[in-house]
């Protein structure tokens, strides 16, 4: 299968095809990566995979502190992963495709990405002054049943909905209509449920739609009944997307 060499953004927070990712970029590893992209012409794509953190600092430390506060900060683009950034980083990533790169005056970027298609990661390159890698794409196989588990998950996540805005003393909003492809369905729920990273890195890398459809009709089921147990949740807004740093 064909590989494709792009820039590598890990970050503390997985993301899915189709899904939006907004990026406040400020560390010059990732602001080089940003001037490098908008040299890509316009009418091209401008892409970078993201990769979820196992092991390591979204953000590299900038000043010494604990437990050591005469150790200096690292510098370079793998500061904060470790000597081989291979192992710190999930193995199942997403490329994303950057439709606004917007720098300011200070030097730093807004970025809005959407996450395009799966890939797996190979090597991982930090001679150059961001994180590159190397990716083979990851094909989306439908599985057997994707149509008839896509409408168990949605009625399951519509309830999931109603008990999560419930414990949350709050409204549910409505008017937006959920998508019936199979494949659309697996990963906007994946995204929408409020999860731990390792459990949606599972479910990015379920070896085909109804693989994870099915994982997500028994979390759903289970988280449900969880929240239905509860008189509130404490989080100020459990359903906002993650912010990252960078």
């Amino acid at each position: 299968m064909t590989t494709v060499r792009l820039p590598l953004f890990p970050l503390n927070s997985v993301l899915f095809p189709g899904l939006v990712l907004p990026l406040n970029v400020f560390e010059e590893r990732y602001r080089a990566m940003m001037r490098d992209l908008l040299k890509t012409p316009e009418d091209e794509p401008r892409r970078f995979a993201v990769v979820a953190i196992r092991d390591g600092h979204e953000v590299a430390p900038s000043a010494p502190g604990m437990p050591d506060p005469t150790a200096l900060p690292e510098r370079g683009p793998a500061a904060g992963f470790g000597p081989d950034p291979m192992k710190a980083f999930h193995k199942v990533g997403c490329v994303a495709d950057a439709a606004t790169v917007r720098e300011r005056a200070d030097g730093t970027f807004e970025v809005l990405a959407t996450g395009t298609t799966r890939v797996k990661l190979l090597s991982v390159d930090a001679s150059g002054p961001f994180l590159t890698a190397e990716l083979e794409p990851v094909a989306e196989e439908p599985g057997d049943e994707a149509g008839a588990l896509a409408e168990g998950v949605l009625r399951a996540f519509r309830q999931y909905q109603k008990r999560l805005a419930g414990a949350r003393e709050r409204s549910l909003a409505t008017g937006a209509e959920l998508p019936d492809e199979p494949g659309v369905v697996s990963y906007l729920v994946a995204a929408a449920m409020v999860l731990d990273t390792p459990t949606k890195q599972r479910l990015l890398q379920a070896p085909d739609t109804a693989s994870r459809l099915r994982d997500e009709l028994k979390l759903l089921r289970a988280e449900t009944a969880i929240i239905r147990s509860l008189p509130s949740l404490p989080a100020p807004d459990l359903t906002r997307g993650p912010t990252h740093l960078n």
